[in-house]
């Protein structure tokens, strides 16, 4: 028998369900204690809240709340769930999450969270058992002044593989920390459509690039067309002046604006004049 308690915990889900425009799966496997109260304070803080229960109320909730297609984040929900509520946009929420991780090394059993790259170039280590070491998770080195250098860039784990115990020590003795210590977002709800966290992934720096590169392209080609705007005014104005010129420059005709370069050019021409027939 449904405990008065769940049945509530289960009402306030559905509640919240219904009342937020975005609802996120997380997964908080491998995530310690410390780390996800320090987590749900910083979401608090910005306005998301976040939800922690059996997967059966989970499902419960979902199959209980009037929104279109929220059933299908069932499907997502893995490991140790939780739901986000907020009412920001998926990309935000994205972002939030990814800023607030922080970097941990690998253990023995862990699914890799991406292709995990050694990269090449000289070790701090001197020949020795290393090498044999390096060799068993496919890493090539050879001896440079002294130290073993990796001869080029190898992945020893592909995303979703299982990291062993001897690919998780050599990566701890290289210093490279893989993991993620933070929430993982596993999808988000908007209007019907669910995004997996990936479709989530923008690179902040590229995207601000292209923002600014395709405003570039907008300024040419609105004064290539002669497209008036407040913007496009004084640059039309400039190019329009500076063709004027260059027409009356051509064809002579006298003014303040030209009379500097005509006389130039004249002088120009009949120096090589006098130059060609020797006088």
């Amino acid at each position: 028998m449904v405990s008065e308690q769940k049945k509530k915990l289960v009402q306030q889900l559905t509640h919240d369900l219904d009342q937020y425009p975005i609802v996120g799966v997380v997964n908080l496997e491998n995530l310690p204690a410390q780390q996800l109260q320090t987590m749900r304070s910083m979401l608090k803080s910005k306005g998301v809240k976040l939800s922690m229960t059996r997967k059966k109320l989970l499902y419960l909730a979902l199959s209980q709340s009037k929104k279109k297609n929220l059933d299908q984040l069932r499907a997502k929900i893995k490991g140790m769930p939780a739901f986000l509520f907020t009412n920001d946009n998926p990309f935000a929420l994205n972002a939030l999450i990814v800023k607030n991780k922080s970097e941990a090394p690998a253990k023995a059993g862990q699914t890799a969270p991406k292709d995990i790259v050694v990269k090449a170039g000289t070790t701090s280590f001197a020949p020795g058992p290393i090498i044999s070491e390096l060799a068993a998770v496919g890493i090539k080195t050879k001896v440079n002044a002294g130290k073993l250098e990796i001869i080029q860039d190898v992945t020893v784990a592909k995303e979703g593989d299982t990291i062993s115990a001897k690919l998780a020590e050599t990566l701890k003795r290289l210093d490279i920390k893989p993991m993620e210590v933070g929430l993982n977002l596993v999808a988000v709800w908007e209007d019907g459509l669910i995004f997996d966290s990936k479709q989530l992934q923008i690179d902040e720096k590229e995207y601000a690039q292209n923002i600014a590169q395709a405003a570039t392209w907008a300024m040419n080609l609105a004064v290539e067309v002669a497209y008036t705007t407040s913007e496009t005014t004084e640059l039309l104005l400039q190019k329009a002046f500076r063709e004027a010129k260059a027409v009356g420059v051509e064809y002579a005709i006298m003014n303040k604006e030209t009379s500097d370069e005509i006389i130039a050019r004249s002088e120009r021409q009949a120096l090589s004049l006098q130059k060609e027939a020797n006088l």
